[in-house]
């Protein structure tokens, strides 16, 4: 019987046969790997078939920006558009708030010479600008008030957390009455230091500044103790109001208070009361004390 050749053989084997050996290398007569002959149509493409197209690198089409610039005006009238358009925007950042808090209201007592004291804040405007009214003075019990002032100011932020103030203030007491221009700069420092610190400029040509600061250290959600710092500054004598140049006093104080609700909190605390230099020559000269220590009881409320 004759045998067949080794390629026939080959072309009787089913066809599911070479696939289970398609793509592996077959072993020659030695045992070896033999390389298989690279495709000659590998990376051509083939006859039928096309590539996919890219996409367009042009921008919008002419067509885009042929409507007007709210497609609602062409449904509705575009006056009506444009009044709630603006409504909109004033409701969504752009609208006016408002707020008046007392930040201190207390009684101090001390040896002989208890006394009163108020500070309040009012603003109103947005999140750039806005009108600020401050207050503050002080007086003994039973005797008239000692100090009185009144500011107003046009606030406007230079940053997330700091706004730069400037405007009028206008001393009610210790007389003679007059009025300052103010410059200043209001906000939280980091770790949450509320600062104000400003300079006044009088029609005498007189000039001080205030620094004062401030932080909220929680012990409880209702508990929180303040400490509190307050420095006096003139740039000369001012005789008829008792203050000597450079640093003129210091108030230091922490203040513990209760809120009851968010807008109202009563508090208790102490103060260090110090003058400096040529003015605690002008209080003690005027029987007052220049050095003293303080026992404060008030309630700090805003709305």
């Amino acid at each position: 019987m004759r045998t067949l050749p080794a390629i026939a053989l080959l072309a009787l084997l089913p066809a599911p046969l070479f696939a289970q050996h398609e793509g592996h290398d077959m072993p020659d007569h030695d045992g070896h790997a033999m390389e298989q002959p690279a495709d000659p149509h590998a990376g051509h493409a083939m006859p039928g078939m096309t590539e996919s197209p890219s996409p367009p690198q042009s921008g919008p089409p002419p067509e885009a920006f042929a409507g007007p610039d709210h497609a609602a005006d062409t449904l509705f009238p575009p006056g009506e558009m444009a009044v709630t358009r603006e409504e909109l925007r004033r409701h969504q950042g752009g609208q006016s708030h408002r707020f008046f808090g007392v930040d201190r209201l207390e009684a101090q007592i001390a040896n002989g010479e208890d006394g009163y004291l108020w500070e309040s804040n009012a603003w109103f405007g947005g999140d750039l600008d806005r009108l600020w009214i401050k207050t503050e003075g002080e007086g003994e019990f039973g005797g008239s008030v000692e100090e009185a002032e009144v500011q107003a100011l046009w606030s406007h932020a230079i940053g997330p957390w700091f706004d730069l103030q400037t405007g009028i203030r206008y001393d009610i007491r210790p007389s003679p009455d007059r009025a300052q221009a103010v410059i200043g700069v209001q906000g939280l420092a980091p770790y949450f230091f509320e600062i104000d610190a400003a300079a006044f400029f009088s029609t005498e040509g007189d000039i001080t500044a205030r620094f004062e600061a401030e932080y909220d250290q929680r012990i409880t959600q209702s508990l929180i103790l303040q400490p509190r710092i307050e420095l006096g500054l003139a740039a000369q004598d001012i005789t008829e109001h008792g203050i000597g140049a450079g640093l003129t006093g210091l108030e230091l104080g922490v203040r513990l208070r209760y809120e009851i609700t968010p807008q109202f909190a009563p508090y208790i605390g102490t103060e260090w009361q110090r003058q400096f230099g040529d003015t605690a020559d002008f209080t003690r000269a005027a029987g007052g004390d220049a050095d003293r220590w303080v026992w404060v009881m008030g309630v700090k409320f805003w709305f």
